[in-house]
């Protein structure tokens, strides 16, 4: 029962993340939380499913929790490894590409960091930054990452961190699967 409570903290800790971001303005890109609130429902529906499975001593259930649990390890083993991995050079590539392709969150990164424009600010574009009215905006490249290795490390470990709760869950629903149900009749298993 432990493994199927981490697993509803880390959905309920997804979804009030999105929240927080929402609530303090943080984050108006209707994609990013509409993603991020997804994989925690979806995650807590998985919860439940192992849970269920648990009480019930439910084989079937057992086994789709399992094997979506071992798919959820791999995705975010993966995805934690490659944010330890990647290098400074690699960090501002990832972070042009993200600028060049989105809009809201341009936006939000200049109104919360008071910036204006990637590595050069022009003055036909928009900005949503506070430091327009002085005229003395910076760029927001140098401050992204400035805070973006720091950030990558942190969930690069957070996420290691849960998926080895998660791989202990798969271990430990393999092995609860393949025990007799106490409540069954003894008799049918001889």
């Amino acid at each position: 029962l432990c493994v199927f409570s981490s697993l509803q903290l880390v959905s309920l800790l997804l979804i009030g993340i999105a929240a927080w971001g929402i609530g303090f303005g943080l984050i108006s890109s209707f994609r990013v939380v509409g993603v991020v609130i997804a994989v925690g429902v979806f995650l807590f529906f998985i919860a439940l499913v192992g849970l269920i499975g648990a009480v019930k001593h439910h084989q079937v259930l057992l086994f789709f929790y399992m094997i979506i649990l071992l798919l959820v390890f791999i995705v975010q083993f993966s995805v934690s490894c490659a944010c330890l991995a990647l290098n400074e050079e690699q960090q501002s590539e990832l972070l042009e590409v993200g600028w060049s392709n989105t809009n809201s969150a341009r936006s939000d990164i200049e109104r919360n960091l008071n910036c204006c424009g990637f590595r050069v600010f022009y003055p036909n574009e928009t900005c949503a930054a506070d430091c327009l009215r002085t005229l003395h905006c910076r760029p927001c490249a140098p401050i992204m990452e400035e805070y973006s290795g720091m950030v990558l490390r942190f969930v690069g470990g957070i996420g290691l961190f849960f998926s080895f709760t998660e791989i202990l869950g798969v271990w430990l629903t393999y092995r609860y699967r393949n025990q007799k149900d106490p409540r069954a009749n003894p008799s049918a298993f001889i």
